[in-house]
């Protein structure tokens, strides 16, 4: 006589599906996810108008520097020192492009008159330009009868109750 065993079962099989921690897991990890990209979008837009306020700052700081070599090159063509009307900055003077000398720095504001940022005309910004000179130091260049010329331009603006500034520098040399 054959002697039968019976057939091993299958493991009882729990029915598929998604746990109560499964579901609030995932849940967390969706919320958390769109919490950073809300978060990171809203920075982005607040640092959108400051970013431009910068760039149109690092134009006028460049064209601070511009104007003084301008004015430079002019002395060399009318035959001057290369230093005439380049002196006296050390405290900080101001110009714009169509300046042919510069002045004492008041702290004005710059006026635009059609994308042209001068001190004359235009509706005023919230932009002030320092402009400061000063001969080599003289660890630098020990020679007191020096031909470089060290030019240092600031801008300010405000910004959302906050003074923000950018500087540029830039050495001038006698040709």
């Amino acid at each position: 006589m054959v002697q039968s065993f019976p057939k091993p079962q299958k493991p009882i099989r729990f029915l598929t599906g998604f746990t109560l921690l499964e579901v609030l897991f995932s849940l967390f990890t969706m919320v958390a996810a769109i919490i950073g990209v809300f978060s990171l979008a809203q920075q982005t837009t607040s640092f959108l108008p400051l970013s431009g306020q910068r760039l149109v700052a690092s134009y006028l700081a460049q064209e601070g520097i511009e104007i003084v070599r301008n004015l430079r090159d002019t002395n060399k063509i009318k035959g001057n020192d290369w230093l005439t009307g380049l002196t006296g900055c050390a405290s900080g003077c101001e110009a714009d492009y169509s300046s042919q000398s510069l002045a004492s720095w008041t702290g004005r504001y710059l006026l635009n008159n059609n994308s042209f940022y001068n001190y004359t005309v235009g509706q005023t910004t919230n932009f002030q330009r320092k402009i400061i000179l000063t001969t080599a130091d003289a660890l630098e260049n020990p020679d007191p009868d020096t031909d470089i010329l060290k030019i240092e331009v600031q801008v300010f603006w405000h910004e959302k109750g906050r003074t923000h500034s950018f500087l540029t520098t830039e050495k001038l040399y006698n040709w």
